[in-house]
C-alpha cells in the first residue's frame, strides 16, 4: 500500500510558501516628480501609458507628469471624479491599449489605477499628491459599495514617486488623516495578536514589528508634522510606505487594520462622507487601545499634537452615531476577529465614547 496522497503518512516537511510583491523603485523627496522619466526608463515599462487622476490633482501634479513623459511615450489621460465599480470599468477600458498606468492623486485615483492595473495585468506607478492613507504603497484597495466599503486584493505599485514639495501643499487635514491611519497600527497589531491567541490565526512577527515601528516614527516625530512642512510630509510618506510594505509582508491588511478600521467602516455606513478614513481610524484606535488595556491617552495625545480629531464632535458626528458604529463593528468583516468582537455591550460602548472627552 502506498502512502502517496495520504497526507498524515507523508514524511513531514517544511512546505510554507509566500509570494511577496513590493515596489522596485521608491523616490521620496523634493522635486522627485522630475525623476518620472528615469523611473520609467529604469523599469522598462513599455511605450504607452495611461495617467489616472482627479481634476484637481491633474492640475497639481498630473499635468507635470504628462509634460515629462509625452516626448518619449504615447500618453493618454483618464480623469475620475469618484471611485466606483463603473469608474474602475471605464478606467480598464481606457487602459486596454496602454503598457502601464500611473495613478496621480489621493486615494481614489491611486486605488482605481491599482485595481485596473491588477485586472489588466499591467504595472502601475503611484504618484501621491497627499499623504492621506497607506494605500499609496499597499496591495489593497478600498471601494465603496451599497451599504459600505469593500477591501479588494490588488498588487502594490511597481514604483512610488512622492514629491514632498507637492504633498506638503495639500490640506493639512489630509496629512493628519494619514498620520492617524498609521498610528492606528498600534491597535491593529494588538487585534492580530489577540486573534492568534484566541483563534489560532497565523501571524507574521516581521510584519508586526515593521508596523509597530512605523507607528512609533510618527508618534516620536509628531512635533515635526506641521501644516506646510516639507520635512513633515517626508516623514509621513515614509511611514505610509512602510505600513504598505508591512501589509505585503503579512499577506493581508492585518498589520494595519483591526477593530479601529471596522469602526471606521461602520461610520462610513452610518454617516457617509463625514470624516476621512484615517481620522475615523484614529478615534477608533483610542477606544480599542483602552479595551486592550493599553495607554489610550498616549494615542489620543499623539493625534492631538498632529492635528487629527480625537472625539466624534471634532469629526462632525453625534456621539450616539459613534456608539452605533462600535456596536455595528462586529458585523463588518466578521471573519476578522478583533477586540470589538468579544461581546461589547452598549453601556460599555457609551462609556468608551464619553471617555474620549476626558482630560
Amino acid at each position: 500500500m502506498s502512502a502517496e496522497g495520504i497526507k498524515v503518512l507523508k514524511k513531514p516537511q517544511f512546505d510554507k510558501s509566500k509570494w511577496l510583491q513590493m515596489p522596485r523603485d521608491v523616490i521620496i523627496g523634493h522635486d522627485s516628480i522630475e525623476q518620472i522619466p528615469k523611473v520609467c526608463e529604469d523599469l522598462r515599462t513599455g511605450n504607452s501609458a495611461l495617467i489616472i487622476s482627479g481634476r484637481n490633482t491633474m492640475k497639481a501634479a498630473g499635468g507635470r507628469v504628462l509634460d515629462l513623459l509625452e516626448d518619449k511615450y504615447d500618453v493618454s489621460v483618464f480623469t475620475i471624479d469618484s471611485i466606483s465599480e463603473q469608474s474602475i470599468a471605464d478606467a480598464e477600458d481606457a487602459a486596454s491599449g496602454s503598457d502601464f498606468l500611473i495613478g496621480v492623486g489621493g486615494g481614489k485615483p491611486i486605488d482605481v489605477a491599482k485595481i485596473a492595473s491588477y485586472n489588466l495585468n499591467r504595472h502601475f506607478i503611484s504618484v501621491p499628491t497627499a499623504a492621506s492613507h497607506d494605500g499609496i504603497a499597499s496591495s489593497r484597495a478600498s471601494v465603496p459599495i451599497e451599504g459600505g466599503r469593500v477591501s479588494l486584493d490588488a498588487h502594490p505599485p511597481i514604483a512610488i514617486v512622492a514629491d514632498t514639495a507637492i504633498v506638503s501643499k495639500a490640506p493639512h487635514r489630509l496629512t493628519a488623516s494619514g498620520c492617524a491611519d498609521v498610528i492606528s497600527n498600534y491597535t491593529a497589531i494588538l487585534d492580530w495578536e489577540l486573534a492568534h491567541r484566541l483563534r489560532g490565526e497565523v501571524i507574521s512577527e516581521y510584519a508586526i514589528a515593521l508596523s509597530k515601528m512605523t507607528a512609533e516614527i510618527l508618534v516620536k516625530n509628531a512635533n515635526v508634522i506641521k501644516p506646510g512642512s516639507e520635512e513633515g510630509a517626508w516623514m509621513v510618506l515614509k511611514a505610509l510606505f512602510s505600513s504598505g510594505i508591512a501589509m505585503s509582508i503579512g499577506g493581508s491588511s492585518r498589520p494595519a487594520s483591526g477593530g479601529e478600521h471596522k469602526f471606521s467602516h461602520a461610520l462610513d455606513i452610518l454617516s457617509p462622507d463625514t470624516g476621512l478614513h484615517g481620522e475615523q481610524c484614529g478615534i477608533g484606535s483610542i477606544m480599542t487601545m483602552y479595551l486592550h488595556g493599553g495607554d489610550w491617552r498616549w494615542i489620543r495625545n499623539s493625534l492631538r499634537a498632529i492635528g487629527a480629531p480625537v472625539t466624534p464632535k471634532e469629526l462632525g458626528i453625534d456621539d450616539e452615531v459613534a456608539v452605533e458604529a462600535l456596536m455595528m463593528a462586529r458585523t463588518i468583516r466578521p471573519e476578522r476577529f478583533t477586540v470589538l468582537d468579544m461581546g461589547l455591550e452598549r453601556d460599555c460602548a457609551v462609556k468608551l465614547v464619553k471617555m474620549l472627552y476626558k482630560d
